[in-house]
Parts: structure tokens; C-alpha cells; sequence
């Protein structure tokens, strides 16, 4: 019988995403320029202002850029918003309590918006990293036009970034959307050819294509194309006795490349236009009101704790808890072990990394700027292993206003992990999922396993919940 929480294939690694390099270097492509620019001008202390800003060039690489731009400024604008919140808190008032509780209902918040809104990786957990730790950097009510003006222009540098692949390949992720849904049909077709049970994801891969067309905006020949491609993809999925597994994967290789789109055959009385609309907004955020009490509850939890033990950080282990949830508790669970294998180890690359990065601090910012790479790059394939990029370049981001010492930085990020996931479980636990606990929680050691430990990184590719990308 299979454990309700288990840690076999937690920590399997998964193949990288097809376009593991396009966040890695679009987030480096965001942070660069503006902290370049302060690291000239001698203001690294402004750092983190320009950094909310830049990370959201994290968000909707997996839209087509009509959507993608829509999804870019609600970052943006979402970014800000938790930023105004926290600095304006803080300009108020230094009682750690109160900030602790301020910090605790932004997660929630940010989680269930994220959630509702299916924004997608790297979901809520950035935007609760940067209003969680301004919670807790000396503000003044003078300076905050000033530094929300920051973020601002960083956050447009950001979109700029995001936006620039549209001009050399206008349809991008709606043909590598296309031509996964055409392999996961040729999959499914060789399955039952060979009486192999066929996998949950050759489904979702032809109902994110078909998401992906939608969402694409006016109508054009290639979107056309693409969407005769996916009934053909549909097809196959509902007869795959009568599909040809080698067609579907040529056809897939030519969509993906940049050569012009198969051109099939139209087949009359299909409705190439059908998909599923999501709700009205107010309606998918009923639901959510559990996850929101379950992040409030053990965000505030591991922060209350944090400053008991006199950690001087406790926006750290307010952050992994907010990190945690996930749809199911063994899918938390899994999350849990995941960030803190990932911190563990992150912190110990801190440690070999501190002699460089302390020899100035343009090397500060060329180390944290090849951990940005280097998060990306790796998280896709399991987010613990992201972490080991992740954890030493929020330490070194606390650095930016001046060197600290080393060890006292491990210990604190230690402790609140261990805090944060502790605590964050506990209220997974207390405030349970109740509308689908019952189907998620019978579900959930299959999915963990034929997931690899939810390792993957698009959201309609799996589940709306995950927040894959950068993790501080």
C-alpha cells in the first residue's frame, strides 16, 4: 500500500523544458541592465527595488505573445501593488509582529490571485519573496515614490524583454504548443499499439495547444494551420487505432522548426474554435478560500516562530511556507522535502561562493546574475535542484547594501527553512482542501510519482497550482 506522504521520486530529476533557456536568459537579459546601472552610479542598496521589477520577466513564457503581453503587465502591476502594501508598512511601523501579519494575508493574497488567475510559474512565490522582505528594510513615507518608480521602469525594461522574441518568431509557443500536443497524440497512439497504459499528460498536452490557440489573439493563416494540426492531434487521441504515430511526429518536428507549417487537409464539421472558457474571476476565487486561510495561517505561523527563535530574517521562513502549497497535501508534502533538499544544499554553495563574491561588488553582481541563469536553467528538472542557484543568490541579494558575515547569513537561512516548511505543512494539514481533498488526496501518490516530484514547469501542461521558476 502506498504511503499518503512519500519521498520516492521526490527527488528524481526530469528532462529540462524544451525552452529551458529562453526564462534563463530573458531574467538575465531583465536584471542585468538596471543593476549594472546602480552598480555604476554606487547604489546597490536600491537593488531590491529594481529586482521586483526585473523578475517578473520570469512569467507566461508559454504564451503567445498576445496573451503573454496581457499577463506581463498584471505581473507587473501585481508586483507593484504587493511592493506599495509592504513599503508603506513599513514606513509605518518597525513592530516585527505587525509586519509579520502584514506579510502573511499579502501571501495569500498573491497565492490565491496567482491561482485563480492561473498566471502560472513562477506563480506567487516571487511576488511574496519582494513584498516580504520590504516588509523588512528600513523605509521612510519620502522615499516610496521614489523606489516604487524603480521597480517600475525595471518592470517595463522586464515586459520589453519578454515581448522582444515576438518579433523574430510571431508564433512561437503556439506551434511548440502545437507540436507537443501532435507528439503526446503520437505517444498515445504508439500506446495502444503496443498495449502500454497511455500517460495523463498526452491529454493535457493537446488541451494546452488548444488553450494556446485560443489565446493567440486575431486569426492568421498560421494560426489556422496550426489548429487543423491540432484536430488532427484530437483526432488521434480519441482513435489512436486509426492514427499514424511516425506522421504525427513529423508533422511535429516541422511545427516546431521554423519552416512553414504543415499544411493538412480541413475536415468539415469541425470546430476548430472550441475550447473551454475559465469562469469569471469572482467564481474561481470561491474555491480558493481555504487555500487562502491555509497560507495565512502558516505564513504568519513560521514567520511568529522565526522571531521567537530571534532569527533576524523572518520573511525567509514566511516565504517558504508561502512556497509550499500546492493542490493536494502529498503533492505539499513533496514541495516541502524539495525546498528543503534544495536549501540545504544551496546554502553550501553560498559558502564556496562567498571568497568571489566578496572581493567587490561587481563580483556580487556577475555571481548573483549567473545564479538568475542557473535557477532557471535548473528548476525545471526539479525544483530542488533549482534551489542550488536559488538560495546563494537570495543570500547574496541581501548583500548588495554591504558584506555580511557568512556564517550568521547559513544559520538564519537554515533555521527558517526548517521553520518555514515545518510550520507550512502543519497548516496544509489543520486547513485541508476540503472541496477536493477527498479525490486529490486518493490521487495524489500517482500523480507525485508520474510526475517525478511535480517537476515539470508549465502549468497547463499539469495543474494550475505550481509555481515553478525562480525561488528565493
Amino acid at each position: 500500500m502506498s504511503s499518503p506522504l512519500p519521498l520516492a521520486g521526490v527527488l528524481r530529476l526530469g528532462r529540462p523544458s524544451d525552452i529551458w533557456f529562453k526564462p534563463a536568459l530573458s531574467v538575465v537579459a531583465a536584471v542585468a541592465p538596471p543593476n549594472l546601472g546602480l552598480l555604476a552610479l554606487g547604489r546597490l542598496d536600491l537593488a531590491m527595488y529594481t529586482m521586483a521589477g526585473s523578475l517578473c520577466a520570469l512569467y507566461a513564457h508559454n504564451r503567445p505573445y498576445a496573451a503573454r503581453a496581457r499577463a506581463l503587465a498584471w505581473v507587473v502591476l501585481g508586483m507593484l501593488g504587493g511592493l506599495a502594501v509592504a513599503l508603506v508598512a513599513a514606513s509605518l511601523t518597525r513592530s516585527a509582529v505587525v509586519l509579520v501579519a502584514v506579510g502573511a494575508v499579502l501571501a495569500a493574497v498573491q497565492k490565491t490571485l496567482c491561482d485563480a488567475t492561473r498566471i502560472g510559474p513562477p506563480g506567487n512565490v516571487v511576488l511574496t519573496f519582494i513584498s516580504s522582505a520590504a516588509l523588512f528594510a528600513p523605509e521612510s513615507p519620502g522615499r516610496i515614490p521614489g523606489h516604487l518608480a524603480l521597480a517600475a521602469a525595471a518592470g517595463a525594461w522586464a515586459w520589453l524583454v519578454g515581448m522582444a522574441p515576438g518579433l523574430l518568431r510571431p508564433h512561437g509557443p503556439e506551434r511548440r504548443a502545437t507540436a507537443s500536443a501532435l507528439d503526446a497524440a503520437a505517444t498515445h497512439a504508439e500506446a495502444h499499439g503496443t498495449g502500454r497504459p497511455p500517460t495523463p499528460g498526452d491529454a493535457t498536452a493537446v488541451r494546452a495547444a488548444r488553450q494556446a490557440l485560443r489565446s493567440a489573439g486575431s486569426p492568421s493563416e498560421t494560426r489556422h494551420a496550426l489548429e487543423r494540426l491540432l484536430v488532427r492531434a484530437e483526432i488521434a487521441l480519441a482513435a489512436p487505432a486509426d492514427a499514424d504515430p511516425e506522421l504525427l511526429r513529423t508533422w511535429a518536428r516541422q511545427t516546431r522548426g521554423n519552416r512553414p507549417v504543415p499544411d493538412v487537409e480541413d475536415l468539415i464539421g469541425i470546430d476548430t474554435e472550441a475550447a473551454a472558457h475559465p469562469g469569471p474571476l469572482r467564481h474561481r476565487l470561491r474555491p480558493l478560500a481555504p487555500l487562502a486561510v491555509r497560507t495565512a495561517l502558516g505564513c504568519a505561523l513560521a514567520g511568529y516562530a522565526s522571531l521567537a527563535l530571534g532569527v533576524g530574517r523572518p520573511y525567509w521562513a514566511l516565504v517558504t511556507a508561502a512556497s509550499l502549497y500546492q493542490a493536494n497535501l502529498t503533492l505539499t508534502w513533496g514541495r516541502g522535502v524539495q525546498r528543503v533538499v534544495g536549501n540545504l544544499l544551496g546554502v553550501l554553495v553560498f559558502a564556496a561562493l562567498v571568497p568571489l563574491a566578496h572581493t567587490g561588488q561587481a563580483a556580487l553582481v556577475l555571481c548573483c546574475l549567473a545564479l538568475n541563469f542557473g535557477a532557471e536553467a535548473l528548476i525545471g528538472r526539479n525544483y530542488w535542484l533549482g534551489g542550488l542557484c536559488v538560495t546563494p543568490m537570495a543570500l547574496l541579494i541581501t548583500e548588495f547594501a554591504g558584506f555580511q558575515e557568512p556564517g550568521r547569513l547559513i544559520t538564519e537561512r537554515v533555521v527558517d527553512t526548517l521553520v518555514g516548511a515545518l510550520l507550512g505543512l502543519a497548516a496544509a494539514v489543520a486547513v485541508p482542501h476540503r472541496s477536493r481533498v477527498a479525490r486529490a488526496e486518493r490521487a495524489g501518490p500517482r500523480t507525485l510519482a508520474a510526475t517525478g516530484g511535480d517537476r515539470g514547469r508549465h502549468p497547463d501542461q499539469r495543474t494550475g497550482n505550481t509555481t515553478e521558476g525562480v525561488r528565493p
